[in-house]
């Protein structure tokens, strides 16, 4: 196999992969991947986005709100928030705390992210605040799409953080 075969193959099977794991998954130094990477955005057979110390690739044809999605999909703690909200459909900020097992800090910086990538909205319910995802039918499209494996992995550590209850 070639190496912009390797490299489309491994983009296609990760959408949003960074520059560095495609580096260790295909065994490429820096400057070879940085070529090819260039060589595969000329041509279109690659989306690149390039943020401070990031650079992640995804296969073409991925819209601007997929590149959203799937980069909070590849995110522990954002994967987790989403899958929350998409089972239980509204939760307040201590439930989604409860069910990320995460700090109260750390719920709030990424769900400060998905709200902000206009993924998560809130509401007041019986004069609580609640959080749901904005669109579960796109979600749940771009997860099958791109994504199976993570939220089923996410779903299994949400049904082990259930069961440890």
């Amino acid at each position: 196999m070639d190496r912009v075969t390797q490299i489309i193959s491994v983009i296609e099977k990760n959408p949003g992969i960074k520059f560095r794991e495609i580096m260790r998954e295909t065994g490429m130094k820096n400057g070879v991947l940085g070529y090819y990477a260039a060589k595969l955005e000329r041509e279109g057979t690659a989306r690149i986005e390039r943020t401070p110390g990031q650079t992640r690739f995804y296969p073409p044809g991925v819209s601007d709100e997929e590149v959203l999605l799937i980069k909070n999909l590849r995110q522990e703690t954002p994967r987790q928030i989403l899958a929350s909200l998409l089972y239980h459909e509204a939760l307040s900020f201590s439930e989604l705390v409860e069910k990320t097992g995460k700090s109260q800090a750390t719920v709030s910086l990424y769900l400060s992210q998905v709200t902000r990538d206009s993924l998560v909205e809130s509401k007041i319910v019986n004069f609580k605040k609640k959080y749901y995802v904005r669109d579960a039918a796109k979600l749940r499209s771009i997860i099958s799409k791109y994504h199976p494996n993570l939220i089923e992995s996410s779903a299994d550590r949400l049904a082990d953080t259930f069961s440890s209850l």
